[in-house]
């Protein structure tokens, strides 16, 4: 059976193509389009999928999308005409918004890809969520936990899944939390009112709370009400966001946290306003964590299950999984690699496989590569008309170079295999350096990614060896299989992990087993080696503002813009210069 997935016209549409139950390709959007968070209908997505697949949109057996875009419509003009007549611009803005092609999905699949109305299904948002949750994850029974600015109604879900490995699969969603009160808006005001874009700046937001004091938490727990059966309701005096599309965040907001900060103001936390602002991250990121262990530990003691699947954007905060994991109760946390929007399309895909059409359940390959893969030689083509030099060379001799490079304090582009699907790098569109130097850190932010100072890095290191350098509670090592959990950097290694430890002594750490990407683990072999520690700076290989490379040419352009001295991409190695041979040979960094 041929099932396609989408995800689109919110934010970080996908296309997923799965076939006899497993995936054959996934791929954002934005990685082909080569806009940020791109929301159109992912027609590039789709016929990348397709073309990887062999296949032709007619053979496909359905076209699943990722929500209801009726009853989603269903939400906004209620919320619309309830807030009348203040909220008179919010529905103009819906309308507009809406009457679109974004409630006529069905006719837009249907135009684009000529398949049969039949075909043609839908799920619900937070059912796709939990799908891309427990369909993908090591486990057969779960507790199933998604949260989210808003799918059609839903804001949050709690459930159960089974599975019955070549037998059947149930998902279950006991109960939902129903817009406007939502753990991801409440979270996403808080960006707003920081300065950051919502959507994209939550991880900004996450990292500047651990340069504040959460002096504002009770503050903060006046915005949020427990409500008696457990779960919570915003105070709705203190947003904006469900009347008008002008700002999230009310007066009374402002009156009680002070004025926003604007997006072109830099956060300077050596003054009075710098340290309000970080004081306030700390604080939304406590009350976040306070509900989230809550609800999570109520969970565990209403199925008494050991595993828990967390989906939804909020499951991308790794500050609270981590805590989630260590007093909520459950043994084991999943955390799929791409948890918002974009694993919606693969979710969608896998819930109509398993549960619309009833298949027999199987196993989910561990890892994140579905994505475009590598040309062989265009590196060469390309750098050929910069007058660079490319080598192509062996494993071994690749592996040993590049290890030499990083010990010598190079910093690295890394590409390899097929691309990743989510937000992080996970070792194949990845920049890799040294981990031992704060300057290292501070190069990177200022002459490469071109982002804020405050800003961390993400340390990667064999699986095995995780709990030598890092404080892993029992299931630790799972969660941090996609980077999906902030963990203490032990304190005896903080000091030469300075370049990947955050100012709070975490760090969001990818702990990888060598069949999930074998040359990165190999690699860090290597690197290991030759300065005694085998862990590397892991981060995305972008800069400010582009979606991570996908191609060749996109890595080799980012390459040729910023400070990064020297670009792998499979087998093939360029350098912006030629080092002597004691350069070569020698290694600027001390373990």
């Amino acid at each position: 059976m041929k099932i396609l997935g989408i995800s689109a016209h919110y934010h970080d549409s996908a296309a997923a193509l799965v076939v006899d139950g497993l995936p054959v390709a996934a791929v954002q959007e934005e990685r082909l389009s080569r806009r940020k968070n791109d929301a159109a209908f992912p027609l590039q997505a789709i016929e990348w999928c397709l073309e990887a697949g062999g296949i032709e949109a007619e053979d496909l057996d359905a076209v699943v999308f990722y929500e209801r875009p009726m009853l989603k419509f269903d939400r906004i003009l209620t919320t619309a005409l309830r807030a009348w007549p203040q909220g008179r611009g919010a529905f103009t803005h819906a309308m507009k918004n809406s009457l679109g092609e974004k409630i006529w999905v069905r006719g837009l699949i249907q135009a684009h890809l000529g398949v049969s109305r039949k075909k043609i299904l839908f799920t619900e948002h937070h059912q796709s969520h939990a799908a891309a949750a427990f369909l993908t994850a090591p486990t057969t029974e779960a507790a199933i936990l998604t949260t989210d600015g808003v799918g059609e109604w839903a804001t949050l879900t709690v459930g159960r899944g089974r599975r019955t490995p070549g037998g059947a699969t149930a998902i279950e969603l006991l109960r939902e939390v129903r817009w406007p009160h939502s753990l991801g808006m409440l979270y996403s005001t808080f960006t707003a009112y920081l300065g950051f874009a919502v959507n994209e700046g939550e991880y900004k937001v996450m990292g500047l709370a651990s340069y504040g004091a959460p002096r504002f938490a009770e503050q903060v727990r006046k915005t949020i009400r427990r409500t008696a059966d457990g779960a919570f309701s915003l105070d709705l005096g203190y947003f904006e966001f469900h009347t008008t599309v002008a700002r999230s965040y009310s007066q009374t907001f402002v009156d009680a946290f002070g004025p926003p900060r604007a997006a072109w103001d830099p956060i300077d936390l050596t003054t009075e306003a710098g340290q309000r602002y970080a004081d306030i991250a700390a604080s939304v990121q406590l009350v976040l964590e306070e509900v989230l262990i809550d609800l999570t530990a109520a969970l565990h003691r209403e199925t008494g299950l050991s595993d828990l699947c967390l989906g939804g954007g909020v499951a991308l905060n790794g500050v609270a999984n981590a805590r989630i994991l260590r007093e909520s109760g459950f043994e084991r946390l999943f955390v799929p690699p791409a948890p918002g929007d974009a694993g919606c399309a693969l979710g969608a895909a896998l819930y109509a496989d398993r549960v619309h059409f009833g298949n027999p359940d199987r196993a989910f390959p561990d890892h994140p590569f579905w994505g475009p893969s590598l040309e062989a030689g265009e590196l060469a083509r390309i750098a050929d008309e910069d007058g660079l030099a490319v080598e192509t060379l062996g494993e071994a001799e690749l592996i040993a170079r590049t290890a030499a490079d990083l010990a010598a304090g190079r910093i690295l582009g890394w590409m390899d295999g097929a691309s990743e699907l989510g937000p992080r790098a996970l070792g194949h569109r990845s920049i890799l350096a040294a981990p031992h130097s704060a300057q290292t850190r501070d190069r990177l932010n200022r002459d490469i990614k071109y982002r804020e100072e405050f800003r961390p890095f993400a340390p990667v290191v064999p699986v095995e060896q995780a709990g030598a350098y890092f404080e892993l509670p029992p299931g630790g090592a799972g969660l941090a299989r996609f980077m999906s959990g902030v963990f203490p950097v032990k304190p005896q290694w903080r000091s030469a992990l300075a370049a990947v430890t955050h100012v709070d002594g975490t760090a969001r750490l990818q702990a990888l087993p060598r069949e999930m990407a074998p040359r990165l683990y190999d690699l860090l072999v290597a690197y290991g080696t030759l300065t005694g520690v085998p862990v590397l700076l892991n981060t995305s290989f972008n800069l400010a503002g582009e979606p991570i490379v996908n191609r060749v040419v996109e890595g080799y352009s980012t390459f040729r813009r910023c400070g990064i001295d020297v670009l792998v991409a499979g087998s093939e190695r360029v350098a912006k210069r030629v080092w002597t041979p004691a350069e070569a040979a020698g290694m600027e960094i001390e373990a």
